[in-house]
Protein backbone atom coordinates (compact mmCIF):
# COMPACT_ATOMS: atom_id res chain seq x y z
CA UNK A 1 0.00 0.00 0.00
CA UNK A 2 1.59 3.27 -0.84
CA UNK A 3 1.42 6.07 1.38
CA UNK A 4 0.59 9.90 -0.29
CA UNK A 5 2.33 12.84 1.74
CA UNK A 6 0.21 15.50 2.68
CA UNK A 7 0.80 17.83 -0.54
CA UNK A 8 -0.76 14.92 -2.81
CA UNK A 9 -3.80 14.74 -0.29
CA UNK A 10 -3.92 18.78 -0.89
CA UNK A 11 -3.54 18.82 -4.61
CA UNK A 12 -6.25 16.54 -4.98
CA UNK A 13 -8.85 18.08 -2.51
CA UNK A 14 -8.44 21.25 -4.69
CA UNK A 15 -8.91 19.30 -7.81
CA UNK A 16 -11.92 17.68 -6.45
CA UNK A 17 -13.76 21.43 -4.95
CA UNK A 18 -12.90 22.69 -8.80
CA UNK A 19 -14.51 19.72 -10.24
CA UNK A 20 -17.37 19.88 -8.15
CA UNK A 21 -17.78 23.81 -8.83
CA UNK A 22 -17.62 23.36 -12.07
CA UNK A 23 -19.91 21.17 -12.48
CA UNK A 24 -22.36 23.22 -10.48
CA UNK A 25 -21.77 26.60 -12.69
CA UNK A 26 -22.43 24.27 -15.48
CA UNK A 27 -26.19 22.78 -14.55
CA UNK A 28 -26.90 27.18 -13.66
CA UNK A 29 -25.59 27.83 -16.91
CA UNK A 30 -27.34 25.13 -18.58
CA UNK A 31 -30.32 24.62 -16.93
CA UNK A 32 -33.84 25.97 -18.13
CA UNK A 33 -34.73 28.80 -17.00
CA UNK A 34 -38.22 30.01 -16.51
CA UNK A 35 -39.53 32.31 -19.24
CA UNK A 36 -41.75 35.61 -17.71
CA UNK A 37 -44.71 33.94 -18.52
CA UNK A 38 -43.74 31.44 -16.68
CA UNK A 39 -42.73 33.90 -13.93
CA UNK A 40 -46.19 35.49 -14.04
CA UNK A 41 -48.35 32.15 -13.98
CA UNK A 42 -46.96 31.61 -10.76
CA UNK A 43 -47.21 34.64 -9.19
CA UNK A 44 -51.24 34.57 -10.31
CA UNK A 45 -51.28 31.11 -9.00
CA UNK A 46 -49.38 31.96 -5.56
CA UNK A 47 -51.63 35.34 -5.09
CA UNK A 48 -55.20 32.95 -5.88
CA UNK A 49 -54.21 30.36 -3.57
CA UNK A 50 -52.59 31.99 -0.21
CA UNK A 51 -53.79 35.39 -0.80
CA UNK A 52 -55.99 38.27 1.22
CA UNK A 53 -58.99 39.54 -0.81
CA UNK A 54 -59.53 42.99 -0.55
CA UNK A 55 -62.52 45.25 -2.38
CA UNK A 56 -61.61 47.24 -4.78
CA UNK A 57 -62.65 49.30 -7.90
CA UNK A 58 -62.32 48.70 -11.89
CA UNK A 59 -61.13 52.04 -12.80
CA UNK A 60 -60.31 51.11 -16.65
CA UNK A 61 -59.63 48.61 -19.36
CA UNK A 62 -56.78 49.15 -21.80
CA UNK A 63 -54.93 48.43 -24.75
CA UNK A 64 -51.60 49.66 -25.29
CA UNK A 65 -48.98 48.97 -28.23
CA UNK A 66 -45.83 47.09 -26.48
CA UNK A 67 -42.70 48.08 -27.86
CA UNK A 68 -41.00 45.40 -30.24
CA UNK A 69 -38.61 42.60 -28.52
CA UNK A 70 -36.90 42.39 -31.64
CA UNK A 71 -36.84 43.84 -35.25
CA UNK A 72 -38.18 40.21 -36.26
CA UNK A 73 -41.51 40.44 -33.99
CA UNK A 74 -44.18 42.35 -34.85
CA UNK A 75 -45.50 44.59 -32.08
CA UNK A 76 -48.09 43.88 -29.14
CA UNK A 77 -50.85 45.35 -28.43
CA UNK A 78 -51.31 44.45 -24.39
CA UNK A 79 -54.90 44.56 -22.73
CA UNK A 80 -54.24 46.10 -19.05
CA UNK A 81 -56.92 46.25 -16.27
CA UNK A 82 -56.15 49.12 -14.31
CA UNK A 83 -57.66 48.68 -10.66
CA UNK A 84 -57.58 50.37 -7.44
CA UNK A 85 -58.12 49.58 -3.41
CA UNK A 86 -57.43 50.63 0.04
CA UNK A 87 -55.47 48.75 2.53
CA UNK A 88 -55.13 50.03 6.16
CA UNK A 89 -55.96 53.76 5.10
CA UNK A 90 -53.44 53.59 1.92
CA UNK A 91 -54.38 53.48 -1.53
CA UNK A 92 -52.97 51.97 -4.15
CA UNK A 93 -53.64 51.68 -7.64
CA UNK A 94 -52.33 48.96 -9.77
CA UNK A 95 -52.98 47.08 -13.30
CA UNK A 96 -53.00 43.67 -14.41
CA UNK A 97 -51.78 42.48 -18.01
CA UNK A 98 -54.36 39.71 -18.94
CA UNK A 99 -53.24 39.35 -23.06
CA UNK A 100 -52.60 36.01 -22.30
CA UNK A 101 -55.60 35.80 -20.40
CA UNK A 102 -58.49 35.47 -23.12
CA UNK A 103 -59.40 31.88 -21.97
CA UNK A 104 -60.23 33.27 -18.70
CA UNK A 105 -61.59 36.69 -19.18
CA UNK A 106 -63.54 38.59 -22.03
CA UNK A 107 -62.27 41.98 -21.82
CA UNK A 108 -65.33 43.09 -23.96
CA UNK A 109 -67.33 42.08 -21.00
CA UNK A 110 -65.49 44.05 -18.29
CA UNK A 111 -67.08 47.16 -17.27
CA UNK A 112 -65.08 50.22 -15.54
CA UNK A 113 -66.57 51.55 -12.33
CA UNK A 114 -67.79 48.03 -11.30
CA UNK A 115 -66.44 47.21 -7.73
CA UNK A 116 -64.22 44.16 -8.19
CA UNK A 117 -62.39 41.87 -5.26
CA UNK A 118 -58.27 41.98 -5.39
CA UNK A 119 -56.09 39.26 -4.07
CA UNK A 120 -52.91 40.75 -2.29
CA UNK A 121 -49.91 39.36 -0.82
CA UNK A 122 -50.04 40.17 2.82
CA UNK A 123 -46.53 40.81 3.61
CA UNK A 124 -46.23 43.47 0.23
CA UNK A 125 -49.64 44.76 -0.77
CA UNK A 126 -48.53 46.39 -3.83
CA UNK A 127 -48.14 42.30 -5.55
CA UNK A 128 -51.80 42.06 -6.37
CA UNK A 129 -54.37 40.59 -9.27
CA UNK A 130 -57.68 40.74 -10.23
CA UNK A 131 -58.16 37.63 -12.30
CA UNK A 132 -56.15 34.27 -12.40
CA UNK A 133 -56.44 30.77 -14.12
CA UNK A 134 -58.49 29.41 -11.21
CA UNK A 135 -60.27 32.82 -9.74
CA UNK A 136 -61.58 35.99 -10.90
CA UNK A 137 -62.68 38.97 -8.50
CA UNK A 138 -64.34 40.62 -11.70
CA UNK A 139 -68.05 41.19 -11.23
CA UNK A 140 -70.06 41.24 -14.60
CA UNK A 141 -72.92 43.51 -13.64
CA UNK A 142 -74.79 45.18 -10.25
CA UNK A 143 -76.85 41.88 -8.52
CA UNK A 144 -80.08 41.87 -9.97
CA UNK A 145 -82.74 41.97 -7.28
CA UNK A 146 -85.45 39.14 -7.69
CA UNK A 147 -88.33 41.28 -9.28
CA UNK A 148 -92.44 40.52 -7.05
CA UNK A 149 -95.30 41.12 -8.32
CA UNK A 150 -98.02 42.74 -6.16
CA UNK A 151 -99.20 40.24 -3.18
CA UNK A 152 -101.96 40.06 -1.69
CA UNK A 153 -102.90 42.59 0.95
CA UNK A 154 -101.97 41.40 4.38
CA UNK A 155 -105.62 40.28 6.26
CA UNK A 156 -105.00 42.25 9.28
CA UNK A 157 -108.73 41.43 10.60
CA UNK A 158 -107.13 39.77 14.01
CA UNK A 159 -105.69 43.43 15.09
CA UNK A 160 -108.18 45.67 14.19
CA UNK A 161 -111.57 43.57 15.91
CA UNK A 162 -115.05 44.12 14.97
CA UNK A 163 -113.65 46.00 11.52
CA UNK A 164 -113.73 42.87 9.43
Amino acid sequence: MTVLNANAWEIGAVAALVAALLVVSLWLLLRKHPTPEELERARRQLLSQSGRLVDGMLLDICEIEAPQKSKNEPARTLTLLVYSYRIGGVDYESSQDITAMSGVVDAAQVRAGFPCSARYQPGNPQNSIVVAEEWSGLRMGLPVLPAFEYPDPVDLRHLRPGRG
